[in-house]
């Protein structure tokens, strides 16, 4: 309990910050955030960027001192995403370094362990974050080439960071599903599996739309897809025991 509400109170922090650095930038693009809507004062919104740090840092701190140390790293991560490299051809690099954070500071934090299994997830984690970087980014290349914003996708072009995209996602999903499959997971995992893959694909396949609109869902489908593979992943694991 303590754990989640740790990770809600940091991930808080680093998407209000992200607001807060946008603010500009969205109003009139993305109605539906409160900041540029001037629904949530500015002055408001710095206090809860602060706030929650702080409450995140505590409760981490609280369940297990170690996990403060990934802690820190995560919000770091965020935090030069926000300020610095989401307006550069790094801005993929967070994501390939946040995604395996998450699983890194939940075991942690849970079992006061890391096990060998995390040798194969983190680089998937680390692909999957480039991929769901590069997803992210489409949803916005009018927005940002309008705005000047260099990205990674500005770099690459859509076409090109589109098949790259794809071809990280498409790792991900041979070597985590090939790993349940010879670690003689039960079929309700890879069943999950193969669902999330599935979504994956279809979060792909919308990836290459013109419309602005449909590479917003795109890149969440992704998401959910990696994360419910990720989970597929993780349970399978742990009813062979390998972890």
């Amino acid at each position: 309990m303590l754990l989640g509400l740790a990770m809600f109170g940091l991930q808080a922090s680093i998407g209000t910050l992200n607001d807060l650095v946008d603010v500009e930038r969205d109003r009139g693009h993305k109605p539906g955030k409160p900041l540029p809507r001037g629904l949530v004062p500015i002055a408001v919104a710095r206090a809860i960027a602060v706030g929650s740090l702080a409450f995140g840092l505590v409760l981490s701190l609280a369940v297990r001192p170690i996990v403060i140390v990934i802690a820190l790293l995560g919000v770091v991560t965020g935090y030069a995403y926000d300020l610095r490299l989401k307006a550069s051809r790094w801005s993929w690099l967070p994501f390939a370094v946040g995604l395996p954070l998450l699983p890194l500071y939940a075991w942690l934090g849970a079992t006061g362990r890391i096990p060998g299994a995390f040798l194969v997830l983190v680089p998937l984690a680390v692909m999957g974050g480039a991929a769901l970087a590069l997803a992210n980014e489409l949803a916005d290349d009018e927005r940002d080439r309008g705005a000047g914003v260099e990205t990674s996708v500005g770099a690459l072009g859509r076409k090109r960071s589109w098949r790259l995209g794809a071809v990280l996602q498409a790792s991900v999903a041979l070597v985590a599903g090939g790993s349940l499959v010879l670690s003689g997971a039960p079929i309700v995992a890879l069943g999950v599996a193969d669902a999330a893959i599935a979504l994956t694909t279809v979060g792909l396949a919308l990836g290459r739309s013109r419309l602005p609109g449909a590479r917003e869902r795109a890149w969440e489908i992704q998401a959910i897809g990696l994360g419910g593979l990720a989970l597929a992943w993780l349970g399978g694991l742990a009813t062979r025991g390998l972890l």
